[in-house]
């Protein structure tokens, strides 16, 4: 389902029959704008050119009807802010002002060469779009109405991009909406810190939180068949760089659980899940909760991000980095260089196997550090480049934020112990970015992802109406 954005210009009624050609050459600017905005692969509902009241309600009355995302306004010349009001009041969307001229500069020389005052003044009036934005940034202040303003012109790169990253933002608050995630048993006991407030995610996000049994697992894994586990055996063999020293039975063993977690995110129609479990020694339990990391990391390469340790509000920053295209793998701090200036950053798994620098390796490990039994893990590196990281943070009284920040990963030796594990080099310090950071106040998980897309998180900061924090 395409997400719907409407457009609409507005412009002064008055002008159309003082001054010829224009209205219809400003209409020719908001279509070429609608043509722009289709090829971001979204639903554009065309309000037309807005240039009294009455136009405004029926405008308003078109988004309504229409359930718009959010809706773009173009200002074509001078308009009175009353053709604005009624469209965003009543739309109850938010809104983004394209304050966009048709050129660069204004030709001075063809300008003044005209003889006709008239005729220079509807050449004028067609430039004049930035006259009004301080009178819509003003009723919009006055009313507590959100909204961003976008200054450029038509044919600008840095204005299209600018465009196309709100478009962005709204396709990922449109989902995140539609979004299910699972959270599969309990917190790790202690981590005070990766606690959740899931009402509050839900009320920020629009999201659906799913509490899942591990029973509920457990029956599913009884019913996958022997050919589902050589099936999904197969499939190891292709996304990963299975090692010679693990054994045949523990690579059954988890593929035999990634079946069941097929099933599970099927079954409950999910988008992103949470997980953590221990179980009795030696029990059903516990035998599935040691052979899950392998399922995971391929969940989460299919879209359905998983965190480890129940951090549930990871489980929402990875999913945003995965529906910005961004990957989103699962990490913490692991140590510092400080001969380097880089953090390392890493975890036990699930990871992103779109974002590892060359294949994932799944090896096995006699013991989870800190968690019961043994099984098989993943070993990776992050890709060399642009990377941001992102937490969603749960402050005191009743606050949520986006914690932000833009850095590189870098070569350099890792850590092979059965893990991802990356260097990761920022603009401020490896001391400062560490301190920065937990100042902030996140859970020590975050999500990292490819490219540098802190613009797009914070646009989206804004659609959720909760504060973004870039550190770097």
């Amino acid at each position: 389902m395409k997400e719907k954005i409407g457009l609409y210009g507005i412009g002064l009624d008055t002008y159309w029959d003082q001054f010829d050609g224009l209205h219809n050459r400003l209409i020719g600017y908001l279509n070429a704008i609608e043509s722009r905005l289709s090829s971001f692969d979204i639903e554009v509902i065309n309000g037309g050119l807005v240039d009294n009241p009455e136009k405004a309600k029926d405008c308003a009355d078109l988004f309504r009807k229409k359930k718009v995302d959010a809706i773009f306004l173009f200002v074509s010349t001078y308009a009175l802010s009353h053709t604005v009001l009624p469209v965003v009041q009543e739309t109850g969307v938010p809104v983004v002002i394209l304050n966009l001229q048709p050129v660069a500069a204004i030709d001075y020389d063809a300008f003044n060469s005209l003889d006709d005052r008239g005729v220079m003044t509807g050449e004028w009036l067609a430039h004049c779009q930035a006259c009004s934005i301080p009178e819509i940034a003003s009723v919009f202040n006055l009313t507590d109405i959100q909204y961003t303003i976008i200054t450029g012109y038509l044919d600008e790169e840095y204005s299209w991009n600018k465009i196309g990253n709100w478009v962005d933002a709204i396709k990922v608050r449109s989902k995140l909406r539609r979004n299910r995630f699972g959270i599969l048993g309990h917190y790790y006991n202690g981590m005070l810190d990766v606690y959740t407030d899931v009402t509050r995610l839900a009320t920020v996000f629009g999201s659906h939180f799913e509490l899942l049994e591990i029973d509920e697992l457990s029956q599913l894994r009884k019913n996958v068949t022997a050919e589902q586990i050589e099936t999904k055996m197969k499939e190891f063999q292709v996304s990963f760089e299975v090692s010679e020293e693990c054994e045949d039975t523990e690579v059954q063993r988890a593929a035999h659980t990634a079946c069941a977690l097929d099933a599970l995110v099927e079954k409950n129609k999910l988008g992103a899940m949470a997980y953590y479990y221990e179980g009795a020694n030696g029990s059903d339990h516990e035998n599935i909760i040691t052979s899950v990391i392998a399922g995971n990391t391929l969940l989460t390469a299919s879209h359905v991000p998983i965190a480890g340790e129940c951090e549930v509000k990871n489980s929402v920053a990875m999913k945003i980095m995965d529906l910005f295209n961004a990957g989103g793998t699962f990490s913490e701090f692991y140590a510092m260089d400080f001969k380097e200036d880089i953090v390392m950053w890493g975890h036990d798994g699930p990871a992103h196997i779109d974002m590892a620098d060359g294949k994932v390796g799944l090896v096995p490990l006699s013991v989870y550090h800190g968690k019961p039994g043994k099984g098989l893990s993943i070993q990776m590196k992050v890709q060399n480049g642009p990377v941001t990281l992102l937490s969603v943070v749960q402050g005191k009284n009743g606050s949520t934020s986006l914690l932000i920040a833009e850095g590189e990963s870098v070569e350099g030796p890792t850590l092979m112990i059965g893990n991802t594990n990356s260097r990761y080099k920022f603009s401020l310090s490896a001391r400062d970015f560490t301190d920065q950071w937990s100042y902030a106040g996140p859970s020590h998980h975050c999500a990292i992802g490819k490219g540098h897309i802190a613009e797009k998180i914070e646009n989206l900061a804004k659609l959720l109406n909760i504060p973004s924090n870039r550190i770097c």
